[in-house]
Protein backbone atom coordinates (compact mmCIF):
# COMPACT_ATOMS: atom_id res chain seq x y z
CA UNK A 1 0.00 0.00 0.00
CA UNK A 2 1.61 2.91 -0.66
CA UNK A 3 2.93 5.57 -2.95
CA UNK A 4 5.63 7.82 -4.17
CA UNK A 5 7.18 11.21 -3.98
CA UNK A 6 9.91 12.88 -2.52
CA UNK A 7 7.76 12.86 0.87
CA UNK A 8 7.40 9.86 2.77
CA UNK A 9 4.90 7.57 0.45
CA UNK A 10 3.48 5.42 3.08
CA UNK A 11 2.36 2.22 1.79
CA UNK A 12 1.52 0.78 4.85
CA UNK A 13 5.50 1.74 5.70
CA UNK A 14 6.50 -1.74 6.21
CA UNK A 15 9.69 -0.27 5.29
CA UNK A 16 10.16 3.27 3.50
CA UNK A 17 13.19 4.09 0.92
CA UNK A 18 13.45 7.43 -0.47
CA UNK A 19 13.93 8.33 -4.51
CA UNK A 20 15.40 11.13 -5.77
CA UNK A 21 11.90 11.56 -7.48
CA UNK A 22 9.90 9.06 -6.40
CA UNK A 23 7.01 8.43 -3.12
CA UNK A 24 8.13 6.04 -0.34
CA UNK A 25 7.67 2.32 -1.48
CA UNK A 26 5.88 0.12 1.35
CA UNK A 27 5.24 -3.19 2.15
CA UNK A 28 1.59 -3.12 2.41
CA UNK A 29 1.09 -1.22 -0.96
CA UNK A 30 -1.32 1.15 -0.98
CA UNK A 31 0.82 3.48 -2.66
CA UNK A 32 2.13 4.71 -6.31
CA UNK A 33 5.49 4.38 -7.95
CA UNK A 34 6.70 7.30 -9.77
CA UNK A 35 7.27 6.70 -13.62
CA UNK A 36 11.08 7.44 -15.09
CA UNK A 37 12.02 10.85 -16.36
CA UNK A 38 14.24 8.28 -18.66
CA UNK A 39 11.90 5.35 -19.64
CA UNK A 40 12.12 3.90 -23.49
CA UNK A 41 9.98 6.67 -26.07
CA UNK A 42 9.90 4.14 -28.83
CA UNK A 43 7.50 2.09 -31.00
CA UNK A 44 5.89 -0.64 -28.25
CA UNK A 45 5.87 -3.46 -29.93
CA UNK A 46 4.38 -6.13 -28.22
CA UNK A 47 7.92 -8.13 -28.28
CA UNK A 48 9.16 -4.91 -26.68
CA UNK A 49 7.04 -5.08 -23.69
CA UNK A 50 7.78 -9.36 -23.28
CA UNK A 51 11.42 -8.37 -23.92
CA UNK A 52 11.05 -5.77 -20.75
CA UNK A 53 9.10 -8.46 -19.04
CA UNK A 54 12.07 -10.82 -19.37
CA UNK A 55 14.63 -8.73 -18.63
CA UNK A 56 12.72 -7.79 -15.46
CA UNK A 57 12.74 -11.62 -13.57
CA UNK A 58 15.50 -13.43 -11.82
CA UNK A 59 14.62 -16.70 -9.62
CA UNK A 60 16.38 -15.30 -6.47
CA UNK A 61 14.93 -11.64 -7.13
CA UNK A 62 12.17 -11.12 -8.74
CA UNK A 63 10.96 -15.05 -9.81
CA UNK A 64 7.87 -13.72 -12.14
CA UNK A 65 6.13 -10.13 -13.93
CA UNK A 66 2.58 -10.05 -15.69
CA UNK A 67 1.28 -7.29 -17.83
CA UNK A 68 -1.92 -6.22 -20.06
CA UNK A 69 -1.70 -2.71 -22.45
CA UNK A 70 -5.07 -2.16 -24.17
CA UNK A 71 -5.49 0.32 -27.09
CA UNK A 72 -8.38 2.67 -27.39
CA UNK A 73 -10.46 0.43 -29.68
CA UNK A 74 -10.06 -1.62 -26.24
CA UNK A 75 -8.07 -4.66 -28.20
CA UNK A 76 -6.20 -5.93 -24.94
CA UNK A 77 -2.69 -7.41 -25.32
CA UNK A 78 -1.23 -9.45 -22.13
CA UNK A 79 1.82 -11.04 -20.82
CA UNK A 80 4.03 -13.18 -18.20
CA UNK A 81 7.42 -14.18 -17.79
CA UNK A 82 9.47 -16.21 -14.95
CA UNK A 83 8.27 -18.73 -12.68
CA UNK A 84 4.73 -18.66 -10.99
CA UNK A 85 6.10 -21.26 -8.34
CA UNK A 86 9.63 -21.67 -7.34
CA UNK A 87 8.20 -25.25 -5.73
CA UNK A 88 7.49 -26.40 -8.51
CA UNK A 89 9.03 -24.30 -11.39
CA UNK A 90 5.59 -23.77 -12.73
CA UNK A 91 5.40 -20.88 -15.39
CA UNK A 92 3.94 -17.38 -14.48
CA UNK A 93 0.66 -17.57 -15.72
CA UNK A 94 -0.49 -15.27 -18.16
CA UNK A 95 -3.37 -12.72 -16.88
CA UNK A 96 -3.02 -14.78 -13.37
CA UNK A 97 -4.78 -12.97 -10.18
CA UNK A 98 -2.79 -10.82 -8.14
CA UNK A 99 -2.92 -8.35 -4.80
CA UNK A 100 -2.50 -5.16 -6.33
CA UNK A 101 -2.42 -2.96 -3.11
CA UNK A 102 -2.89 0.62 -3.23
CA UNK A 103 -4.10 0.66 -6.66
CA UNK A 104 -7.34 -0.49 -4.39
CA UNK A 105 -7.53 3.15 -4.10
CA UNK A 106 -8.59 4.55 -6.92
CA UNK A 107 -11.56 1.89 -6.62
CA UNK A 108 -12.15 3.30 -3.54
CA UNK A 109 -12.20 6.63 -4.61
CA UNK A 110 -14.64 6.03 -7.65
CA UNK A 111 -16.87 4.85 -5.29
CA UNK A 112 -17.06 7.86 -3.11
CA UNK A 113 -17.45 10.11 -6.28
CA UNK A 114 -20.15 7.96 -7.62
CA UNK A 115 -21.95 8.61 -4.65
CA UNK A 116 -21.08 12.55 -4.40
CA UNK A 117 -22.76 12.34 -8.26
CA UNK A 118 -25.64 10.82 -6.53
CA UNK A 119 -26.26 13.14 -3.48
CA UNK A 120 -24.95 10.75 -0.93
CA UNK A 121 -21.53 12.24 -0.33
CA UNK A 122 -20.67 15.89 -0.51
CA UNK A 123 -16.47 16.53 -0.71
CA UNK A 124 -16.37 19.21 1.48
CA UNK A 125 -18.58 17.86 4.73
CA UNK A 126 -16.43 16.62 7.58
CA UNK A 127 -16.06 13.22 8.30
CA UNK A 128 -18.16 13.85 11.26
CA UNK A 129 -21.16 14.26 9.10
CA UNK A 130 -21.33 10.46 8.29
CA UNK A 131 -19.18 8.88 10.90
CA UNK A 132 -19.63 10.74 14.10
CA UNK A 133 -17.63 10.55 17.07
CA UNK A 134 -15.46 8.35 15.04
CA UNK A 135 -12.22 10.38 14.26
CA UNK A 136 -10.30 11.42 17.47
CA UNK A 137 -7.04 11.52 18.84
CA UNK A 138 -3.95 13.81 19.35
CA UNK A 139 -4.62 16.83 17.23
CA UNK A 140 -7.35 14.35 15.11
CA UNK A 141 -10.90 15.66 15.39
CA UNK A 142 -13.30 14.64 12.34
CA UNK A 143 -15.18 18.16 13.13
CA UNK A 144 -11.88 19.38 11.04
CA UNK A 145 -11.28 16.54 8.36
CA UNK A 146 -13.22 16.63 4.73
CA UNK A 147 -14.14 13.50 2.73
CA UNK A 148 -12.01 15.35 0.65
CA UNK A 149 -9.26 15.06 2.06
CA UNK A 150 -9.52 11.92 3.13
CA UNK A 151 -9.27 11.05 -0.97
CA UNK A 152 -6.32 13.49 -1.68
CA UNK A 153 -4.51 12.64 1.14
CA UNK A 154 -4.51 15.77 3.01
CA UNK A 155 -5.81 15.05 5.87
CA UNK A 156 -2.85 14.43 8.43
CA UNK A 157 -4.26 11.60 9.56
CA UNK A 158 -1.41 9.47 10.91
CA UNK A 159 -0.45 5.71 8.97
CA UNK A 160 -0.53 2.70 10.45
CA UNK A 161 1.28 0.23 7.93
CA UNK A 162 4.24 -0.58 10.65
CA UNK A 163 2.10 -1.68 12.83
CA UNK A 164 -0.09 -4.34 11.02
CA UNK A 165 2.86 -5.68 8.45
CA UNK A 166 3.11 -8.68 10.99
CA UNK A 167 -0.88 -9.36 11.42
CA UNK A 168 -1.02 -9.73 7.67
CA UNK A 169 1.77 -12.08 7.16
CA UNK A 170 0.90 -14.05 9.79
CA UNK A 171 -2.91 -13.69 8.56
CA UNK A 172 -4.49 -12.32 11.63
CA UNK A 173 -7.93 -10.69 10.79
CA UNK A 174 -8.29 -7.24 11.94
CA UNK A 175 -11.88 -5.89 11.15
CA UNK A 176 -11.70 -1.64 9.59
CA UNK A 177 -12.67 -0.56 13.40
CA UNK A 178 -9.65 -2.36 14.86
CA UNK A 179 -7.47 -1.11 12.24
CA UNK A 180 -8.49 2.34 12.52
CA UNK A 181 -7.88 2.27 16.69
CA UNK A 182 -4.03 0.88 15.91
CA UNK A 183 -3.85 4.23 13.61
CA UNK A 184 -5.55 6.96 15.78
CA UNK A 185 -2.73 5.59 18.43
CA UNK A 186 -1.03 8.05 16.47
CA UNK A 187 -0.90 11.78 16.68
CA UNK A 188 -1.70 13.95 13.49
CA UNK A 189 0.79 14.63 11.11
CA UNK A 190 -0.25 18.04 10.24
CA UNK A 191 -3.49 19.95 10.34
CA UNK A 192 -5.62 18.95 7.99
CA UNK A 193 -5.52 21.05 4.36
CA UNK A 194 -2.03 22.28 5.67
CA UNK A 195 0.40 19.78 3.50
CA UNK A 196 0.18 16.48 1.96
CA UNK A 197 1.05 13.36 3.10
CA UNK A 198 0.15 9.65 2.00
CA UNK A 199 -1.40 7.69 4.62
CA UNK A 200 -3.61 4.54 4.33
CA UNK A 201 -5.63 5.57 7.30
CA UNK A 202 -7.16 8.07 4.38
CA UNK A 203 -8.97 5.08 2.74
CA UNK A 204 -9.69 3.02 5.69
CA UNK A 205 -12.02 5.97 6.80
CA UNK A 206 -13.15 6.60 2.91
CA UNK A 207 -14.16 3.02 3.02
CA UNK A 208 -16.39 2.87 6.46
CA UNK A 209 -18.14 6.18 5.07
CA UNK A 210 -19.13 4.16 2.06
CA UNK A 211 -20.85 1.37 4.22
CA UNK A 212 -22.61 3.57 5.91
CA UNK A 213 -24.53 6.01 4.08
CA UNK A 214 -25.02 2.66 1.41
CA UNK A 215 -25.84 0.59 4.48
CA UNK A 216 -24.04 -2.39 2.37
CA UNK A 217 -20.38 -4.31 2.49
CA UNK A 218 -17.79 -1.66 0.84
CA UNK A 219 -17.08 -5.36 -1.37
CA UNK A 220 -21.01 -5.06 -2.67
CA UNK A 221 -20.53 -2.05 -3.67
CA UNK A 222 -17.24 -2.05 -5.82
CA UNK A 223 -19.11 -5.46 -7.29
CA UNK A 224 -21.97 -3.66 -8.16
CA UNK A 225 -20.60 -0.13 -9.30
CA UNK A 226 -17.66 -0.86 -10.94
CA UNK A 227 -16.71 -4.95 -11.44
CA UNK A 228 -20.00 -5.68 -12.94
CA UNK A 229 -20.69 -2.40 -14.68
CA UNK A 230 -17.66 -2.68 -16.24
CA UNK A 231 -17.02 -6.16 -17.05
CA UNK A 232 -14.26 -7.73 -15.12
CA UNK A 233 -13.97 -11.32 -14.70
CA UNK A 234 -11.20 -11.58 -11.49
CA UNK A 235 -11.50 -8.90 -9.35
CA UNK A 236 -12.98 -8.61 -6.03
CA UNK A 237 -12.74 -7.47 -2.08
CA UNK A 238 -11.68 -10.33 -0.42
CA UNK A 239 -14.43 -11.55 1.98
CA UNK A 240 -13.04 -11.11 5.94
CA UNK A 241 -9.94 -13.45 6.94
CA UNK A 242 -10.23 -15.00 2.74
CA UNK A 243 -6.16 -15.63 3.17
CA UNK A 244 -6.09 -17.55 -0.55
CA UNK A 245 -6.83 -16.14 -4.21
CA UNK A 246 -9.70 -17.87 -5.99
CA UNK A 247 -8.72 -18.13 -9.55
CA UNK A 248 -5.17 -19.20 -11.33
CA UNK A 249 -2.27 -16.87 -10.16
CA UNK A 250 1.28 -16.40 -9.66
CA UNK A 251 2.91 -16.72 -6.12
CA UNK A 252 3.74 -13.88 -4.14
CA UNK A 253 7.08 -13.74 -2.46
CA UNK A 254 8.50 -11.60 0.08
CA UNK A 255 12.15 -10.46 1.75
CA UNK A 256 12.57 -9.80 5.09
CA UNK A 257 15.53 -7.68 4.20
CA UNK A 258 16.87 -6.09 0.98
CA UNK A 259 19.28 -9.36 0.45
CA UNK A 260 17.67 -11.79 2.40
CA UNK A 261 15.86 -15.12 0.93
CA UNK A 262 12.46 -14.93 -0.92
CA UNK A 263 10.05 -16.95 0.85
CA UNK A 264 6.57 -17.27 -0.15
CA UNK A 265 3.91 -15.10 1.20
CA UNK A 266 1.16 -15.80 -1.46
CA UNK A 267 -1.50 -16.38 1.44
CA UNK A 268 -1.69 -13.50 3.61
CA UNK A 269 -4.71 -11.66 5.00
CA UNK A 270 -5.21 -8.17 3.59
CA UNK A 271 -7.73 -7.46 6.25
CA UNK A 272 -5.50 -4.09 7.41
CA UNK A 273 -5.61 -3.02 4.26
CA UNK A 274 -9.37 -3.18 2.96
CA UNK A 275 -10.44 0.15 1.17
CA UNK A 276 -7.03 1.31 1.01
CA UNK A 277 -5.10 -2.19 -0.77
CA UNK A 278 -6.55 -5.59 -0.20
CA UNK A 279 -8.38 -5.97 -3.51
CA UNK A 280 -7.32 -8.68 -5.99
CA UNK A 281 -6.98 -8.08 -9.69
CA UNK A 282 -5.43 -8.82 -13.38
CA UNK A 283 -3.72 -7.17 -15.44
CA UNK A 284 -6.54 -7.41 -17.91
CA UNK A 285 -9.00 -6.46 -15.47
CA UNK A 286 -7.26 -3.48 -14.85
CA UNK A 287 -6.27 -1.89 -17.65
CA UNK A 288 -10.28 -2.56 -18.60
CA UNK A 289 -10.82 -0.13 -15.31
CA UNK A 290 -8.17 2.36 -16.21
CA UNK A 291 -9.52 2.47 -19.67
CA UNK A 292 -13.03 3.11 -18.59
CA UNK A 293 -12.56 5.13 -15.79
CA UNK A 294 -11.11 7.97 -18.14
CA UNK A 295 -14.40 7.81 -20.19
CA UNK A 296 -16.81 10.67 -18.85
CA UNK A 297 -19.97 8.92 -18.16
CA UNK A 298 -18.67 5.71 -18.06
CA UNK A 299 -18.11 5.13 -14.64
CA UNK A 300 -17.68 9.05 -13.28
CA UNK A 301 -19.87 11.55 -14.81
CA UNK A 302 -18.51 15.04 -16.29
CA UNK A 303 -18.56 16.93 -12.92
CA UNK A 304 -17.20 13.37 -10.51
CA UNK A 305 -14.55 12.96 -12.93
CA UNK A 306 -13.05 16.42 -12.74
CA UNK A 307 -12.91 16.41 -9.11
CA UNK A 308 -11.09 13.10 -9.43
CA UNK A 309 -8.30 14.82 -12.22
CA UNK A 310 -7.97 17.67 -9.81
CA UNK A 311 -4.68 17.48 -8.25
CA UNK A 312 -2.48 18.90 -5.29
CA UNK A 313 1.34 18.87 -5.15
CA UNK A 314 3.04 16.06 -3.68
CA UNK A 315 6.17 17.96 -3.17
CA UNK A 316 7.83 16.19 -6.27
CA UNK A 317 7.87 18.49 -9.64
CA UNK A 318 5.59 17.52 -11.65
CA UNK A 319 4.13 14.57 -9.67
CA UNK A 320 0.24 15.38 -8.41
CA UNK A 321 -2.41 13.47 -6.50
CA UNK A 322 -5.91 14.01 -7.43
CA UNK A 323 -8.71 12.21 -5.43
CA UNK A 324 -7.45 8.41 -5.56
CA UNK A 325 -5.60 8.99 -8.52
CA UNK A 326 -1.93 10.79 -9.39
CA UNK A 327 -0.76 12.77 -12.54
CA UNK A 328 2.73 12.73 -14.20
CA UNK A 329 3.66 12.97 -18.10
CA UNK A 330 5.17 9.90 -19.74
CA UNK A 331 8.39 10.49 -21.45
CA UNK A 332 5.84 11.43 -24.98
CA UNK A 333 4.90 14.16 -22.94
CA UNK A 334 1.21 12.33 -22.60
CA UNK A 335 -0.19 12.88 -19.45
CA UNK A 336 -0.84 9.63 -17.64
CA UNK A 337 -2.94 9.19 -14.64
CA UNK A 338 -1.98 6.17 -12.56
CA UNK A 339 -1.84 4.77 -9.32
CA UNK A 340 0.64 1.65 -7.96
CA UNK A 341 0.64 -0.63 -4.75
CA UNK A 342 2.86 -2.78 -3.20
CA UNK A 343 1.27 -5.23 -0.23
CA UNK A 344 3.74 -8.69 0.66
CA UNK A 345 4.06 -10.88 -2.33
CA UNK A 346 3.28 -8.22 -5.00
CA UNK A 347 4.06 -4.82 -6.62
CA UNK A 348 1.47 -3.26 -9.28
CA UNK A 349 1.33 -0.24 -11.77
CA UNK A 350 -1.61 0.65 -13.52
CA UNK A 351 -2.12 3.74 -15.43
CA UNK A 352 -3.97 4.97 -18.07
CA UNK A 353 -3.60 8.35 -21.00
CA UNK A 354 -6.98 10.62 -21.13
CA UNK A 355 -7.38 8.50 -24.42
CA UNK A 356 -8.53 5.38 -23.04
CA UNK A 357 -4.79 3.69 -23.65
CA UNK A 358 -3.74 1.66 -20.70
CA UNK A 359 -1.07 -0.26 -19.43
CA UNK A 360 -0.40 -2.52 -16.31
CA UNK A 361 2.47 -4.15 -15.02
CA UNK A 362 2.52 -7.03 -12.08
CA UNK A 363 6.05 -7.87 -10.31
CA UNK A 364 5.29 -11.47 -8.06
CA UNK A 365 7.93 -9.74 -5.41
CA UNK A 366 6.72 -6.62 -3.21
CA UNK A 367 9.50 -4.22 -4.33
CA UNK A 368 12.75 -3.57 -2.05
CA UNK A 369 13.60 0.00 -3.21
CA UNK A 370 13.31 2.01 -5.94
CA UNK A 371 15.46 -0.07 -8.68
CA UNK A 372 12.80 -2.74 -8.45
CA UNK A 373 10.82 -0.44 -9.69
CA UNK A 374 12.24 0.61 -12.44
CA UNK A 375 11.76 -1.77 -14.96
CA UNK A 376 7.73 -1.35 -14.09
CA UNK A 377 7.65 2.12 -15.18
CA UNK A 378 9.49 1.71 -18.03
CA UNK A 379 7.30 -1.10 -19.64
CA UNK A 380 4.02 1.30 -18.99
CA UNK A 381 5.81 4.03 -20.66
CA UNK A 382 7.14 2.79 -23.56
CA UNK A 383 3.32 0.20 -23.79
CA UNK A 384 1.74 4.34 -24.17
CA UNK A 385 4.29 6.22 -26.07
CA UNK A 386 4.13 3.75 -28.75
Amino acid sequence: MNSHTPLRSHALRRRTTHAAVAVATGALALGALVPSAGAASGAARPDTIQQRLNAMVSPDHMPGALASVRDQAGHTRTYAAGIGDLATGAKAPRDGEVRIGSVTKTFTATVVLQLVGEGKIRLDDPVETYLPNLLRGQGIDGHHIAVRQLLQHTSGLPDYENDVTDDILQRRYLSPRDTLDIALRHEAVFAPGTSWGYSNTNYLVAGMIVEKVTGRPLAGEVDKRIIKKTGLRHTYLPAPAETTLRGPHPHGYHKNSPNGPLRDVTEIDPSAAWAAGAMISTSSDLTRFFSELMKEGHLLNGPELAQMRTTVPTGAPGYDYGLGIMRTQLSCHKTLWWHNGSIPGYGTWSAATSDGRAASVTMTADPTGPADLQPAEDAVDAALCG
